[in-house]
């Protein structure tokens, strides 16, 4: 037991350090002056003139990156860009297929060239696009993983109750803080379904628990008003009052990390699976398998599918409609274990009766912790 206090206390202790190291300095480009110039130049345009967050310029400026990297080796350079052709982008294609890349993450990156070269057309740097003229990679139909309504409960549950290690030098109240905001930001994600990017975006002062929702900040400076469960607003009013403890004066967000600052995303994902640990769940997940599992139990309860596009903030109905699929095999699989039609290959066999029937298994209640409602 000894041994088991002891590991745990340093690993508390290393996510402590971490959480004091701050955000990950990005790698150097590695892109001739040219090309960093060009990418550069694009990067701004993409912050002034379309308002991309700063997630999305980091990962335009990976993917650019990464392509330039790839014309180096096969002696041209992306600040030439008039001199490339479509072969330079299947070569990059076929580069990345051959390195595993999954086929959505090449989906992106083509995206990502194919806006960057439509900026260089319109700034007079191209005249043609023929180069980037290439189809997406046929893609994989994956539903979204997502937690079961218990693996939720216990997660929540379980966290809040159970006491996790405190890092070598946290006081007593650092370490109560230090939970409180670990709780409020995990049923945040889950009690409403934000993007994490859109929970570590929150500022403290524009975040009022007592008011039953919160306004969010989603894809393309797109606000929407995400409604609190009543856990989330215990939570959050728990986390605020406790906030001081951990944030200097004049620091505007609303998680931030040991050091005062502003949360990033490295460090919310190392605390759900802390959290996860700390619950006794089999399995651990990343900040966007809570929102998944937001929107699968609402459908499952029997959520209008355009209610809940609206609370995840998606701009195509199509994107919500795959978690219909989820809470379609969800109805399947009850059925196959509970209506006495189910793998037979025809009528039903002479002696089942009514002993046979059954009911199928509710699919949960998310508005036992939800906010009363499915809006």
């Amino acid at each position: 037991m000894a041994a088991m206090a002891g590991t745990a206390e340093g690993a508390a202790g290393r996510r402590a350090q971490k959480e004091a190291e701050g955000p990950a300095k990005p790698e150097p480009a590695g892109l001739s002056a040219q090309a960093g110039l060009l990418v550069a130049s694009f990067l701004q345009h993409l912050e002034a003139r379309r308002n991309a967050s700063p997630a999305t310029v980091q990962a335009y400026a990976s993917d650019l990156q990464a392509f330039g990297r790839h014309l180096e080796g096969r002696g041209k350079d992306l600040g030439d860009p008039a001199d490339l052709a479509r072969r330079d982008v299947q070569s990059w294609v076929a580069s990345l297929f051959h390195a595993g890349q999954a086929k959505s993450s090449t989906a992106r990156r083509l995206a990502a060239l194919r806006t960057f070269f439509r900026w260089l057309k319109k700034t007079g740097r191209v005249e043609d696009l023929s180069c980037i003229e290439l189809p997406n990679p046929k893609q994989d139909q994956r539903s979204p993983k997502a937690l079961n309504v218990e693996e939720a409960f216990q997660l929540l549950d379980g966290g809040a109750q159970a006491e996790l290690p405190r890092a070598r030098g946290t006081t007593e109240e650092q370490a109560s803080a230090l939970h409180a905001r670990d709780l409020a930001l995990a049923e945040l994600l889950y009690g409403s379904g934000l993007r994490i990017s859109e929970a570590l975006g929150l500022d403290d002062g524009a975040v009022d628990p007592g008011l039953g929702f919160v306004r969010v900040m989603g894809k393309g400076a797109k606000e929407r008003i995400a409604p609190l469960s009543d856990s989330s607003r215990e939570a959050l009013e728990d986390w605020k009052a406790q906030r001081r403890v951990l944030a200097p004066a004049g620091e505007p967000a609303l998680f931030v990390g040991a050091r005062g600052r502003r949360l990033d995303r490295r460090e919310a994902r190392r605390i759900l699976e802390e959290l996860c640990r700390a619950a006794g769940l089999s399995r651990t997940v990343s900040p966007h398998v809570l929102r998944h599992s937001f929107a699968t139990h609402l459908l499952a309860a029997g959520a209008d599918l355009r209610a809940v596009q609206e609370l995840l903030g998606h701009r195509k109905l199509s994107t919500t409609q795959r978690y219909t699929q989820v809470s379609l095999d969800q109805v399947v699989q009850a059925y196959d274990k509970a209506h006495p039609y189910a793998g037979l290959p025809g009528r039903r066999q002479e002696g089942q009766g009514a002993d046979a029937k059954g009911t199928a298994p509710s699919a949960g209640d998310p508005g036992s912790r939800g906010s009363g409602g499915e809006h």
